[in-house]
């Protein structure tokens, strides 16, 4: 009986860490219909001011930051990315931390 419940737990959990996401990403969300700058993006991020979700036990500051200069010379708005600000808690559950930055030359 009580190997079974051990099992289940471990299966329910190596299909939890399966799916879930860990890595950072550009928390850019677009709206549907929306022409200009100001009506397309619904997230906190813009072409000009990039905003990463990350996970401080499995991401680095330096990855984090990758992706922000990433986004930068991708959108043609800067070459670098400087900090801004860092919050907790207001991303995703499993990613809860923005990093906010500023694109410039």
């Amino acid at each position: 009986m009580a190997s079974t419940k051990i099992i289940n737990i471990a299966v329910l959990t190596s299909l939890l860490c399966a799916c879930a996401q860990f890595g950072p990403f550009v928390d850019r969300r677009r709206e549907a219909g929306g022409f200009s700058d100001g009506a397309l993006y619904a997230g906190v991020s813009t072409p000009e001011n990039p905003a990463v979700c990350y996970n401080i036990l499995y991401t680095s500051y330096d990855e984090v930051k990758a992706l922000a200069d990433e986004e930068c010379k991708k959108n043609k708005t800067g070459n670098q990315a400087v900090p801004v600000k860092q919050t907790v808690f207001t991303c995703r559950l499993l990613v809860p931390n923005h990093y906010y930055f500023k694109c410039e030359q």
